[in-house]
């Protein structure tokens, strides 16, 4: 009976999909959560659940939401169930597959912890939206994938099936990074050096688990356009040196002892300096994701997301070649090249 409900509901959710108003947009925005072993599905639930009138986060509520949870990883296994509960105990209906999810929400939230279900757990939300007139925009928490390979197939299905989708650290929107933009202290940036806790997880490269934090930092400084990276290790620390295509250089330090701290340090036309976050929480991204559901309008391109996983990725491959700096290109045409003997 439960083969036969599963595929039953594959016959009804495209029509369920298809009958959902287009404008959903222009009224309270139902959110999904697929994933509940992150402290972000009580911080972003709970954000968006106090927004008053007039916020930029106001009606946007996460009404259902599908545990999954990984039992090899144990930031996922330890935490599941008491962030299920919480969830539950607010009021957020939970539901056993993410299929059962779809038909109740306008928007979707995949938040487990590990990246390597996110692109099998995403292909059910490209394949409703698919053949539905309302698309589900959907927000990817970090990581957004545990390989390479596995991003650039999540981006090809989210253009094929015209869903709306994007990632990114919540560093990203810190209005002190974002003030370096424009910052009549520092003028236009030449360098810059980002640091963040890089705590390594081992079903994932070195800095996909929490150095993303920090690679995030150096991208949202410095911009797309990096083309090789090389990067040291230590049990201590990842230190990954990037040079952009104007000749600039980035670098990254992973930080695994001492003060485990996020920040820069910018080189600019007309100063040099430090620049900490202010620490705004997430209510900065949760504004640009509440925007982005009813925009449609994904605020980082699946192209500069890429570039960023490529350096992260390359940083391994420089490891595996003694420091060897690796091409961004290449990497990226390697994992091409996997998703192509996948088929």
């Amino acid at each position: 009976m439960r083969l036969f409900a599963r595929w039953t509901s594959w016959l009804v959710l495209p029509c369920v999909l298809m009958l959902r108003s287009a404008g959903a947009a222009d009224g309270p925005i139902r959110v999904g959560i697929i994933g509940l072993d992150t402290s972000h599905v009580t911080a972003f639930t709970n954000g968006f659940k106090k927004a008053g009138e007039g916020s930029e986060l106001a009606g946007v509520q996460v009404v259902a939401a599908y545990p999954g949870g990984s039992p090899d990883v144990d930031a996922s296994r330890t935490r599941i169930a008491g962030f299920t509960q919480k969830l539950k105990d607010g009021g957020v209906e939970i539901v056993d597959s993410v299929e059962a999810l779809l038909p109740k929400v306008d928007a979707i939230l995949l938040e487990s912890c590990d990246g390597r279900p996110h692109l099998k757990q995403a292909r059910i939300v490209f394949a409703a939206n698919e053949h539905a007139k309302h698309k589900l925009p959907m927000f990817i928490d970090k990581p957004i994938a545990a390989s390479l390979a596995d991003v650039l197939e999540i981006f090809r299905l989210a253009e094929a099936s015209g869903t709306p989708c994007f990632t990114s650290s919540s560093l990203r929107y810190d209005p002190a990074i974002v003030a370096l933009h424009d910052s009549e202290k520092y003028g236009s940036i030449l360098g810059c050096d980002a640091n963040s806790p890089c705590a390594l997880e081992p079903h994932h490269p070195d800095l996909f688990w929490y150095g993303i934090h920090g690679v995030e930092t150096l991208f949202t400084v410095m911009g797309p356009g990096c083309e090789t990276v090389s990067c040291a290790a230590t049990k201590e620390t990842h230190f990954a040196t990037g040079v952009w295509k104007d000749g600039r250089i980035g670098t990254f330090r992973g930080l695994r002892a001492g003060k485990e701290g996020y920040g820069v340090f910018v080189y600019g036309t007309k100063a040099n300096g430090p620049c900490e976050p202010v620490k705004a929480g997430y209510d900065p991204l949760l504004a640009q994701i509440a925007k982005f559901f009813r925009t449609g309008k994904p605020p980082v391109s699946a192209a500069e997301t890429i570039e960023l996983v490529a350096f992260m990725q390359a940083a391994s491959d420089s490891l595996q070649h003694h420091g060897e700096a690796i091409k961004i290109s290449d990497v990226i045409a390697a994992a091409r090249q996997e998703n192509e003997h996948r088929k």
